[in-house]
């Protein structure tokens, strides 16, 4: 089994390889890839150096496996040339999540319908994917109709120069802006760039990608918010189902379904909080509760890591499945 990281100095790359460890993922050859500039610099990773490569002589190769983490002009021209010699490309960015022959995946929900035949598999965006994982048993329970979800997104989400931003305001220091404005002790409303319909790009991703996924027939309205934290996002989310639920057996189903982790123990303040989940891998679902202002109605509230279920590990995930099920 021969691997491949491209974009493996960014801040997901990054995460990439200290999942494929934590993980203890098999491999045999590991090729890495990031800018032009950075080709031949060295990596260390498991106590052994590893010489960034070109995108060229990665393809070369022909590693059985390509994850993609650095962005979608790069994905665009290359991803094409990787799948050429049957390599398959995982992509993190955007590129291709909404193309129609594309698959788009997270493992819990849909991984089933992969085959041989994707050589270019897309991975959603982080904010879709820990909404849809908790969201998809309940779907199936009791049939999802209207979503309004409101996001609290991490500046890592952003990249390391987000992150510097709100470092160097926290030491009073100048420094390069990635947001328009302040983000330190400040909530901006503006996550990706504007559309023409008033919402950004990351809100539609969360309508688009969530009809791809999960069902087209379901009605979603998205807001997302970029705030001063580092550990992952959150989520403010509204259902109204088609059927009516009890609440305790709602509870049960989201406790027994795969990559969720119930904290909603109200008595003890304990809820998902995005300081808590950085660094894990569980979606975090808690303030369960019924929406009394509307029949067939719940609110919840939803927390993951951005870099790891929301990025790094969702990938990694798609390719423990293509190996274990031999689709490679």
């Amino acid at each position: 089994m021969k691997i491949a990281i491209i974009g493996a100095t960014g801040l997901v790359g990054r995460k990439m390889l200290q999942v494929l460890e934590e993980r203890n993922f098999q491999f045999e050859e590991l090729y890495l890839a990031a800018s032009d500039k950075s080709i031949g610099k060295k990596v260390e990773f498991m106590n052994k150096e590893y010489s960034l490569m070109s995108m060229q002589d990665v393809v070369e190769k022909k590693p059985d496996i390509a994850i993609f983490s650095a962005g979608g002009s790069t994905s665009l021209e290359w991803a094409p040339r990787f799948a050429e010699v049957g390599i398959t490309v995982i992509d993190n960015s955007s590129a291709w999540r909404m193309d129609k022959d594309k698959a788009l995946i997270i493992p819990e929900i849909n991984a089933n319908i992969l085959t041989k035949e994707d050589k270019i598999i897309a991975n959603p965006n982080c904010s879709t994917i820990q909404l849809l994982v908790a969201l998809a048993p309940l779907h199936k329970k009791y049939s999802i109709k209207r979503i309004v979800v409101s996001t609290y997104q991490s500046t890592t989400g952003s990249g390391i120069k987000a992150v510097n931003q709100m470092e160097n305001e926290r030491s009073g220091l100048e420094g390069e802006m990635a947001y328009p404005h302040r983000i330190d002790l400040n909530c901006i409303p503006h996550c990706d760039v504007f559309t023409e319909n008033g919402y950004t790009k990351e809100e539609m991703k969360l309508v688009n990608e969530t009809h791809k996924i999960l069902d087209n027939k379901i009605k979603v309205s998205a807001t997302a918010v970029r705030v001063p934290v580092v550990g992952g996002h959150s989520e403010s989310v509204n259902i109204e189902f088609n059927e009516d639920f009890n609440i305790e057996e709602l509870r049960n189903l989201l406790s027994n379904s795969d990559g969720i982790c119930l904290q909603d123990d109200l008595e003890n303040n304990v809820y998902p909080m995005p300081i808590n989940a950085h660094n894990h891998d569980d979606v975090f679902v808690g303030r369960i509760r019924r929406d009394f202002s509307q029949e067939n109605s719940l609110n919840l509230w939803v927390v993951s890591d951005n870099l790891r279920k929301g990025a790094a590990t969702n990938a990694i995930q798609i390719a423990e499945y293509l190996i274990k099920n031999q689709i490679i």
